[in-house]
């Protein structure tokens, strides 16, 4: 070193973080720091938070001086700390900054539901591929709460629309309140092979015996657990994580429909599916009773809250049909229709209370097999009938582009001919 050279103190980390001497640069645009915060992502979220309007004012003095204002969901929250370093961190990289200031405040109730629907629909779009095909059309059974008959709705539209000729998955997603084995007449432990679960398949003969039969291919909890009194106490993120192994990890294959027996209510579970699969459809289920209509309008609305579509209301339990053919509204009448009307999605049926049904499923023989031609089993396919028909057809591949190159690529080429004379 020359005697004219001046030695500056070193960093203890031994990095330089000296700038070169020059024009100061021009202080950043609010647009250009709110762009950079678009790599802030809110750390129990997962999103930007810029995306989910949490970023409420950015504001740049002429001097460079930064101000974010940042809307917290809850003025106390545990994570402020960690999102104001984030924020100072990254706008601190923009050229002209000279000062960087956060400061917070609380979100209005209308806010924290605008920002809960954002991140919803960013989930959404970060779901990890699942095994159920694009073509497939995905129906969840819904209710507001338990006992009102979702789990028996569920395993008789899918053997309605098995009977049809065609190919149903059915995946028991009620994980505490796993009842579709015994219902289908279905047991024992799920195998697999090359590290994918296979489901347990029933076969479904045509109604009257006219026509193809189809097949239910079922998934369920209960083939997982040591015997069907064994209870799961599980919370949270364990049962989002079991209802995505059985959409990631299970080997279905090919199906016209994918039918979910949800739990009741609006929780976990829900929103897991409204992540891994947002084409599903919703059906809700209730009864008759006022009560059990006004408790079922949340799930409705916690589908469209989730960008999913409500297809429909059926309506379980409608009435009891006596051996005289007469019918007894013993838990009310209009519970269905009014929630259909509310909702403004059709009433595609209503279910009477009839023994066959509870004995068919205690027996694991749906009621559309033991007695189809009874009030139960007939309600049961005309409400299968309509969404094969009407509101949600199986998807038609023959003549499309997919399919035709699917094909031709299975077809071996015929061998060349001759080459063409120019």
């Amino acid at each position: 070193m020359s005697p004219d050279e001046t030695m500056s103190p070193s960093p203890a980390d031994g990095v330089d973080r000296s700038h070169p001497a020059g024009p100061a640069a021009t202080p950043p645009s609010p647009d250009d720091v709110r762009r950079i915060l678009q790599g802030v992502s809110d750390p129990e979220l997962h999103a930007s938070i810029v995306d989910l309007g949490m970023v409420r004012d950015v504001s740049v003095t002429a001097g460079g001086a930064v101000a974010v204002h940042v809307a917290l969901t809850t003025a106390g929250c545990p994570l402020r700390t960690q999102i104001r370093q984030d924020v100072e961190s990254k706008v601190r990289g923009l050229p002209g900054v000279a000062d960087v200031r956060v400061e917070y405040g609380e979100m209005t109730g209308d806010e924290k539901r605008d920002l809960m629907a954002r991140a919803r629909w960013e989930g959404r779009r970060r779901a990890p591929e699942t095994e159920i095909a694009a073509t497939t059309r995905v129906l969840a059974v819904a209710s507001g709460k338990g006992g009102v008959g979702k789990s028996s709705v569920t395993v008789n539209l899918a053997t309605a629309l098995a009977a049809r000729g065609l190919t149903v998955g059915v995946l028991d997603a009620d994980i505490w309140g796993f009842s579709v084995p015994r219902m289908l007449g279905v047991e024992g432990r799920l195998g697999g092979a090359d590290g994918k679960i296979r489901p347990h398949e029933v076969e479904v003969p045509p109604t009257g015996g006219r026509g193809p039969g189809g097949l239910v291919k079922v998934v369920s909890m209960g083939f997982l657990v040591d015997d069907e009194d064994t209870a799961l106490m599980w919370r949270g993120l364990v049962l989002s994580k079991a209802v995505e192994q059985f959409l990631t990890d299970v080997a279905w294959g090919e199906l016209d429909y994918l039918l979910v027996d949800m739990p009741p209510g609006t929780g976990d579970v829900q929103m897991a599916l409204a992540r891994l699969l947002p084409s599903t459809e919703v059906l809700v289920v209730t009864t008759p009773a006022l009560a059990a209509q006004r408790v079922a309008a949340r799930v409705a609305d916690m589908a469209r809250r989730s960008y999913l579509k409500v297809t429909g209301v059926v309506e379980n339990l409608s009435s009891f049909v006596a051996p005289d053919g007469s019918h007894h509204a013993i838990f009310g009448e209009g519970g269905g229709a009014a929630l259909a009307r509310d909702v403004g999605v059709p009433l595609l049926g209503r279910i009477p209370i009839e023994p066959a049904v509870s004995t068919g499923g205690d027996a694991g023989i749906p009621v559309v097999r033991s007695d189809p031609l009874g009030p139960a089993g007939t309600a049961f396919r005309e409400i299968a009938a309509r969404i094969a028909e009407e509101l949600l057809p199986p998807v038609e591949m023959s003549g499309c582009t997919a399919r035709i190159l699917e094909l031709a690529g299975s077809t071996p080429s015929p061998s060349p001919g001759p080459p063409r004379p120019d």
